[in-house]
């Protein structure tokens, strides 16, 4: 009887000692390997993931399948200034913010309204560019719809998740939604559309004489609006921007930019 009390106290005191010892391990600190910052982030991955659409003069394609514009060379310039490469990453501009807190894109850099909704979500630079809302219809009616008031019968194309969806909703208008602004034009330009409302550094670039959109022009402007970059909430990323756009603007870079693209007079002074 002693001799089994005795291994069943030493079976015992063995469950108890490698208890304690897990326990004692499981209470270690777990090491910590992520970076201390947005920006130490980015740096360690080498990349700048930039969420994009199709807009050009901000952000487009060229002959090569290169993505251009004043947005994307921008952030090409900014990206090297942080010692990595900018990616180019098409985005439904619905689920923008979805993407960036996923992780899936590191910034919003595409002619994007700093909305109320926006500034709640993301940390966001300094505007650089003044913007408007503005109808699009076909050149050969143009007349007929000078004003908010005169348009409001129109059936209405606009990208999902943008500033001009929000537009046509507070002046209740008819609208479908589409993916981006170029569907927006496209449907106009086919018929199945009345109208688009589209950013009017778009329509400058996009609609007229000269450009693949001749048919169309734009008439109404329905708001004023400021452009900026979008990160996730809490970024150092956006006060690291907002010094690079300061250096670009001082150096003359920035302006030159907007001159190439031609969007020079709704540049705002940095």
């Amino acid at each position: 009887m002693k001799t089994r009390t005795s291994i069943l106290a030493l079976v015992l005191a063995l469950v108890l000692c490698l208890g304690l010892a897990a326990c004692g391990t499981a209470a270690q600190p777990a090491k910590d390997d992520s970076p201390a910052s947005d920006l130490d982030y980015v740096k360690a991955n080498g990349k700048l993931i930039v969420g994009i659409t199709d807009f050009a003069p901000m952000d487009f394609q060229d002959a090569d399948g290169n993505w251009i514009g004043f947005d994307a060379d921008m952030a090409t310039a900014f990206a090297e200034s942080l010692g990595v490469q900018a990616v180019f990453q098409v985005i439904d501009w619905d689920n923008k913010l979805m993407e960036l807190n996923g992780k899936t894109i590191d910034c919003v850099w595409n002619g994007m309204t700093l909305s109320a909704e926006v500034l709640a979500g993301m940390e966001c630079s300094n505007a650089y560019c003044n913007n408007a809302q503005v109808v699009i219809v076909p050149a050969e009616v143009a007349a007929d719809y000078q004003s908010a008031e005169s348009v409001a019968g129109l059936q209405f194309a606009v990208e999902a998740g943008s500033v001009g969806k929000d537009v046509a909703e507070e002046l209740g208008y008819t609208y479908t939604e589409v993916v981006d602004q170029a569907t927006a034009l496209l449907e106009v330009s086919s018929g199945t559309a009345d109208a688009a409302i589209i950013d009017a550094l778009m329509a400058d670039a996009m609609v007229g004489e000269g450009t693949d959109y001749a048919n169309l022009t734009y008439t109404v402007g329905l708001n004023t609006e400021e452009y900026g970059v979008g990160f996730r909430k809490g970024s150092d990323l956006a006060a690291a921007l907002n010094a690079f756009f300061q250096s670009a603007y001082a150096d003359g870079s920035l302006q030159a930019c907007a001159e190439l693209y031609g969007i020079e007079a709704a540049l705002i002074a940095q």
